[in-house]
């Protein structure tokens, strides 16, 4: 597959790019995700983000004489395109950093290549539905999914609901985020009387959507995919299913929206690790919001994921930055790994070696009656 610039004014650039050219002062961020498939409008909005990072760099002259492209490829959602696409990428496009992954298997297995090691590049921004231990080279501008977690129960503790049920992904990371689940159920005072799961990579929620019935929880845990989210709430909501349903941030109320009634998404509460990216909050909004107003029309809709995405960018530009020269792949590792109290006007990014989650800001938003978003 091709790679894919977003924008046209950059198509010389990377047109170049793709033939294996290095241009001086240019930094190639790669970006192998869904750009079809159940999650495309996710890996889409995160890419749509990141360029609108890029671009406003670019326009302001750069760093220190860098400017950046963004070269996409598609993986569909499918891990083993996920890992020959990185492989092509990097032979051929020669990136100076990665960014924009998605997918708790494809994660897992391009961490389990060795590609990141071998080649020494970092990646920065990844969304994934499992807890996953610190990596060298795998950087998230995001808070973790054990954040989230001990967010949603302690809010549930707050208001009595103590039985619940958890809904999640049967990938390779499941055993550490049932214990991390059990373990926040516990801090809680509350109890998991149902764990179901589906598996990873597809929407197939029948079992269970059945077993959550029988077992009548009074609020169910989602921590899944959005294409997976839709379905069981679909399914549920279809059986008579009355618990209060509380979705992780992979479960995008955008993607939802698209295939749920209204009635069936009213009252689904959803966890955020960004600012919303709907109304000015902060410095980091209004700039993310002034940079949306300036163009006619987007390839996708604005999204908490192009939020995401937009700070992802920027972690890169200070990255590049911090180098104080001529950028390497070497350099942006030592300069992720020493950033840590990067203030984004806001919200704050900060990692150091042993400890790569860059975030922990969770924050809670409900779906009113007309399927949107209200804090």
């Amino acid at each position: 597959m091709k790679a894919v610039n977003w924008m046209a004014g950059l198509a010389l650039a990377g047109a170049a790019a793709a033939l294996g050219v290095a241009h001086a002062g240019q930094i190639l961020v790669g970006q192998v995700g869904p750009m079809s498939g159940m999650e495309a409008s996710q890996g889409r909005a995160y890419a749509v983000g990141m360029q609108l990072a890029f671009s406003a760099t670019n326009a302001a002259g750069g760093v220190a004489g860098n400017t950046f492209t963004l070269v996409r490829k598609d993986d569909g959602g499918r891990p083993d395109d996920t890992i020959a696409l990185t492989r092509q990428l990097l032979a051929e496009e020669k990136p100076m950093v990665l960014a924009g992954f998605f997918g708790s298997r494809n994660i897992a297995d391009l961490v389990s290549s060795g590609i990141l090691e071998k080649d020494k590049i970092a990646l920065v921004g990844y969304r994934t539905a499992e807890i996953r231990p610190d990596s060298p080279y795998l950087f998230n501008v995001r808070a973790s999914l054990r954040d989230e977690i001990n967010k949603l129960t302690e809010h549930l503790a707050t208001i009595g609901i103590t039985r619940l049920g958890l809904f999640y992904e049967d990938g390779p990371g499941a055993a550490a985020l049932l214990a991390a689940a059990d373990e926040a159920a516990k801090k809680a005072s509350a109890t998991i009387l149902t764990k179901a799961g589906y598996a990873t990579g597809t929407a197939k929620v029948d079992p269970a959507v059945r077993a959550f019935i029988a077992s009548k929880p009074q609020a169910i845990l989602m921590v899944s995919t959005g294409a997976a989210a839709g379905a069981f709430i679909e399914g549920y909501r279809a059986d008579g299913g009355k618990a209060q349903l509380f979705a992780h941030s992979g479960a995008d109320i955008e993607q939802m929206s698209k295939r749920l009634a209204e009635e069936q998404m009213q009252g689904v509460a959803i966890a955020q690790v960004t600012p919303s990216p709907y109304k000015i909050s902060s410095r980091l909004t209004k700039e993310f919001l002034d940079l949306v107003a300036k163009h006619d029309k987007l390839e996708v809709p604005v999204s908490y994921a192009m939020m995401e995405g937009f700070i992802a960018g920027k972690v890169i530009v200070e990255a590049v930055r911090r180098q104080k020269g001529k950028a390497t792949r070497e350099g942006m590792v030592a300069a992720l790994d020493g950033m840590d109290n990067l203030n984004l006007g806001g919200y704050v990014v900060g990692f150091k070696p042993g400890m790569h989650t860059g975030s922990h800001f969770v924050e809670l938003s409900i779906v009113s009656g007309a399927g949107k978003i209200r804090q």
